[in-house]
């Protein structure tokens, strides 16, 4: 059984947390987020967050945990911010972007202009040799695993070759050809 929800988060000096009726609101240097929250009572106390359920029933301690690991997530993002790297494995995949729109070339008879949201800061490294890279970089961690796993979607890392949009450090399941 987990216990994560009894274990409090600390706030750093930058960040203020403050807690209304249903709202949690994350202010720090990156930004600002908010998150709804019901059945779970939060308390700010000493420089920590404190999380106290109303019962062990199983609704109450799965928002308990659940609750816990977002408000951290949320200091963690207005304070560092998170990154998520993505690489394009294939002959003649490339990336570019202007602006926050990001230009794909995934082997399709078209390039793929998706729109990025405004929170999420784009950066694409193509290096000679290399294969090309995607930085997303944002606050929200929600928001940047969203815009990856959409990235990713348009063409999944196949298991014989690898070809793909991948995860950097991402390890795939290779399957053998047929054999001769």
């Amino acid at each position: 059984m987990s216990r994560i929800g009894n274990n409090p988060v600390s706030i750093p000096e930058a960040v203020t947390v403050e807690v209304s009726e249903g709202t949690v609101t994350v202010k720090g240097k990156l930004g600002e987020l908010t998150q709804e929250f019901s059945g779970v009572a939060i308390k700010v106390e000493e420089g920590n967050v404190v999380l106290e359920r109303p019962s062990d029933s199983k609704e109450h301690k799965a928002k308990h945990g659940l609750y816990r690991a977002l408000i951290a997530n949320m200091i963690d993002g207005v304070s560092k911010g998170w990154t998520k790297e993505l690489e394009l494995v294939g002959v003649g995949y490339r990336a570019s972007n202007q602006g926050q729109k990001l230009d794909l070339a995934l082997g399709f008879s078209h390039n793929i202009v998706l729109d990025i949201a405004p929170e999420v800061k784009i950066e694409t490294v193509s290096e000679k040799g290399k294969n090309p890279i995607v930085k997303l970089t944002s606050h929200d961690k929600q928001l940047v695993g969203q815009v990856a796993a959409k990235i990713r979607s348009f063409r999944k890392p196949e298991p014989y070759k690898g070809k793909g949009v991948k995860f950097v450090g991402e390890q795939l399941r290779r399957k053998a050809g047929k054999s001769a």
